[in-house]
């Protein structure tokens, strides 16, 4: 079996997605992201460990025990900007695959005229 190789970017992103809403399951997230649960828990147990928390998510830590550092935020900070990049790159591509769609609705509709 080929191990698939993920960006640290993808799974910086699944991580956090994760950890976003205590009500997400690794089996949830793993079947939207393509991955198997045993891969995100590894990943996210990384972070955990990465970061020097237990079970708790990184929610509930930052709220019980302190504000988040700098650190964190800008990790966060960054997470949050490669979301809107992929967002906007994934709205401009619909864009696109729209204004194909609406060309060739007209295109055949003309030709049916005929």
């Amino acid at each position: 079996m080929v191990m698939k190789v993920y960006s640290p970017e993808f799974k910086a992103d699944a991580v956090a997605l994760y950890l976003s809403d205590p009500s997400h399951t690794f089996e949830g997230i793993g079947k939207d992201l393509g991955i198997s649960r045993e891969t995100l828990r590894n990943w996210v147990r990384a972070e955990r460990t990465r970061r020097g928390g237990g079970s708790a998510t990184s929610t509930e830590k930052s709220t019980v025990d302190s504000p988040p550092t700098a650190e964190e935020l800008q990790a966060e900070n960054e997470a949050l900007r490669r979301e809107l990049g992929a967002a906007r790159k994934e709205m401009q591509k619909l864009a696109t695959e729209r204004d194909i769609l609406r060309k060739a609705t007209k295109f055949f509709a003309q030709e049916m005229t005929w």
